[in-house]
């Protein structure tokens, strides 16, 4: 069974001040096409169908047409929703549009209850389990402390369990949006941290054939069975260096792998060039550059006047300015944003703990404010999904 995996298509996002609404209805062609020239049997879409719980109406229509396009073609598509989705919105209709072959897995409740689909060598069974939100799922999978690793494991026990009831060559598919061990993030991801722990081992979905991961942006191989595709479009200059991509899947008579990456249709490239202004101006090797969109970031020790609008005469695609004077680390002039960069929220409280008391927090004070970010996050999805 021949399928095409993908994943984070984050309908209605724009990137920095560009619309990529028209960039995203070309990938949902690309996709269309790639069904229809390399046989594809099923579609695999892992989470993160929009950008927001509640999208712009111009993102909604195109997923309405991503949706008719898709069924148009007779080839089945299965699809979970991600951090970004409302599951409730997003699972609207789902018994309807499953009867068109467009499988949509929005409910926890049903990560075990798989799609059944079947070619000459027998049955495969599509496990989809959408973004599961520890604090929110803890109840229906019968967890005492609210964990990725945790829910996800629970909800990985109900598709061994079915799995070990069904008939024996039955091959399996996992399609999961989750931040797994050994995954390079980018700055585009919502952070998912729960208790100080993002991310989970790849060992929680043993026992499949194929997991289908989202989440992460970046296309990655974490194992031969296990894999991100990545999302089909740049969300941050964090993504330059990315190749964006699909998996296209085969999986054999005997439930092994074999995967080839195809590259998905990008409007532009992107670039992050670094330098005074005078160097970026003049330097002959950022000619390549030039038709990019470009993230300029500059280190004179006084910031240049008109910065942009010099930039911009000879990189017309600049779209993000950052300065950064080169300047030694105990210089009082190194700004606090350059001081906290890679410091997750959690490091930054502890910090201000110690500047305020004289002493960083022990191990109980430490729970308590991981407690309070869980919290206030967890009441943030809900809030947002309940608009």
């Amino acid at each position: 069974m021949r399928l095409l995996h993908t994943s984070d298509w984050h309908l209605g996002r724009s990137f920095h001040r560009v619309n990529m609404l028209g960039a995203q209805a070309e990938f949902i062609g690309h996709v269309v096409t790639t069904v229809r020239e390399r046989a594809v049997d099923a579609v695999l879409v892992s989470g993160d169908v929009y950008d927001r719980a509640v999208p712009p109406l111009a993102a909604v229509e195109l997923f309405d047409d991503a949706l008719h396009r898709l069924a148009d073609l007779g080839v089945p598509t299965v699809m979970i929703s991600g951090n970004h989705d409302s599951a409730r919105r997003l699972g609207v209709g789902a018994g309807l549009i499953g009867r068109a072959g467009i499988h949509l897995r929005t409910e926890p409740s049903a990560a075990g209850t798989p799609v059944v689909l079947a070619d000459a060598h027998g049955d495969v069974a599509f496990y989809g389990l959408p973004y599961l939100e520890p604090a929110l799922v803890k109840d229906e999978f019968g967890v005492e402390k609210a964990g990725h690793e945790a829910v996800l494991a629970a909800a990985m026990d109900r598709v061994r369990a079915d799995l070990a009831a069904r008939a024996p060559g039955t091959r399996s598919v996992v399609l999961a949006h989750a931040f797994v061990t050994g995954g390079e993030p980018s700055d585009s991801e919502r952070d998912i941290t729960v208790g100080g722990v993002a991310a989970v081992p790849a060992g929680v979905f043993d026992g499949v054939d194929y997991v289908a991961l989202g989440h992460l942006h970046g296309c990655q191989t974490l194992t031969d069975r296990v894999r991100y595709s990545g999302s089909p479009l740049p969300y941050s200059f964090s993504e330059a260096a990315h190749r964006k991509s699909m998996w296209l899947v085969d999986l054999a008579a005997d439930g092994s792998v074999e995967a080839e990456r195809l590259d998905c249709p990008v409007p532009r490239a992107l670039a992050r060039i670094r330098g005074t202004m005078e160097d970026l101006l003049a330097d002959p090797e950022l000619a390549r550059h030039e038709e990019a969109w470009v993230e300029a970031t500059l280190t004179d020790p006084v910031r240049p006047a008109d910065p942009m609008a010099r930039l911009t005469e000879r990189f017309p695609h600049t779209l993000s300015l950052v300065f950064d004077p080169d300047r030694a680390e105990d210089d009082p002039e190194v700004s606090y944003a350059r001081r906290l960069a890679g410091r997750s929220d959690q490091q930054i409280a502890e910090d201000f703990v110690a500047h305020v008391r004289g002493a960083g927090p022990d191990a109980h004070e430490q729970g308590v404010l991981r407690d309070a970010f869980d919290a206030v996050r967890a009441d943030e999805t809900v809030r947002e999904v309940a608009r």
